[in-house]
């Protein structure tokens, strides 16, 4: 690579020259590293992984040229283990978890094992207690949107005749009596009546006599003078009168 080549990622740059250092070893070229080797690559790495688009722009093409070529196959060699060391992990532990919950199923309390199993059945290889929603789209046309909106305009413009409203049956019936229905004589109807009737004679108040259509004319104009006066009294002659 010369001097023109742009800058590239680290990791790449490092698998790149690996693959001529492995071509180099088949022709005698050392590449056992050495205690100086080891600290360069490690200084690489542990850069790289603190902020990898700065370390890349630093490694350029004519300071990688400087490195040895041990260094620089251990630069790749950790920088591969770093990129699938995440994934890897995240694997182990998903086994180790997916087998700690088989053996718990066979946990002495039901609580336990039941939920060992909900688990179980919730990890996305299985997908047993998975919820789903179905959502059905349906595609129209710009014309069958048109002729839609049409029917409906159509419907609210002209409404349906009177003619199809279906109007009240009227259901013809014999005539009910209804002493009969409930039972009820003529003569129990008239001693109903009649003791209705002694009911309200005892309720009503008793009839006052009616007051005489003439009064005494000194009378009255003694009673129009002792109402003006303010001076009605038992004993006063005139009011006996």
């Amino acid at each position: 690579m010369g001097d023109g080549v742009a800058s590239m990622d680290l990791a790449v740059r490092a698998k790149t020259v690996s693959k001529t250092i492995a071509h180099l070893a088949d022709h005698g070229v050392n590449v056992e590293p050495n205690k100086e080797d080891e600290d360069v690559a490690a200084r690489l790495a542990m850069a790289y992984a603190e902020d990898p688009e700065k370390t890349s722009r630093k490694v350029t093409t004519a300071r990688a040229s400087k490195l040895t070529p041990p260094s620089l196959l251990l630069v790749n060699n950790i920088l591969q283990e770093f990129g699938h060391s995440i994934a890897e992990s995240a694997t182990q532990i998903r086994h180790l978890v997916t087998n700690k919950l088989i053996e718990e199923t066979e946990n002495p309390d039901p609580r336990v094992r039941i939920r060992a199993l909900e688990l179980l059945g919730k990890i996305s290889d299985v997908g047993l207690f998975s919820e789903k929603t179905e959502i059905t789209i349906t595609h129209q046309t710009t014309d069958d949107i048109k002729e839609s909106l049409r029917a409906k305009l159509a419907k609210l413009v002209n409404p349906a005749p009177e003619e199809d409203v279906v109007d009240a049956v009227i259901v013809d019936g014999d005539e009910i009596d209804v002493d009969t229905e409930f039972g009820i004589d003529d003569d129990d109807a008239e001693t109903e009546a009649e003791q209705d009737a002694e009911n309200n004679a005892e309720n009503d108040p008793e009839p006052q006599a009616p007051m005489p259509e003439s009064i005494d004319k000194d009378l009255a104009a003694a009673m129009e003078a002792a109402l003006e006066d303010d001076l009605v009294q038992e004993n006063d002659p005139k009011w006996g009168q």
